[in-house]
């Protein structure tokens, strides 16, 4: 039973590598963002469906001055900052004077149902993994 469960386990790799086909992007297509983001904000999906169940890796480009306004998401969004700064604050208020600077080169993570709220005092390009549906759920104010 034993040799079983050993012999079990180290086939889950290969199984589960298997399943991963390759990406390979060498330039970047964007497009309109959904109207739950900031006006002028592009997107670039880079990997799998945020629509859709599994895991997806997006971009989003924010113009100067962008802000999103107190939200949270039901699964946790792995965020790195390409290029630009974001500032992000937790909480369901929207307040400046609260939120954390991330230059590019900067990564952080929204745990599952984290309330926070994000200013672009520049144009940005922020990275997000995750799993889907990615949804974006604004708390009022």
């Amino acid at each position: 039973m034993h040799a079983f469960v050993v012999l079990a386990l180290s086939l889950l790799p290969v199984t589960a590598q298997a399943a991963i086909q390759p990406v390979q992007i060498t330039s970047v297509v964007w497009k309109d963002a959904p109207s739950t983001l900031p006006a002028g904000a592009k997107i670039a999906v880079l990997e799998g469906d945020p629509r859709h169940e599994g895991m997806f890796t997006m971009r989003v480009k924010l113009p100067a001055g962008a802000r999103i306004a107190p939200h949270f998401h039901p699964q946790p969004e792995r965020v790195t900052v390409i290029w630009g700064e974001a500032r992000v604050g937790f909480g369901d208020v929207f307040d400046i004077k609260k939120t954390k600077r991330f230059p590019a080169g900067s990564f952080y993570i929204n745990p599952a149902d984290s309330h926070h709220f994000l200013y672009f005092p520049r144009t940005t390009i922020v990275q997000i993994t995750g799993q889907g549906p990615w949804e974006l759920h604004y708390v009022k104010e």
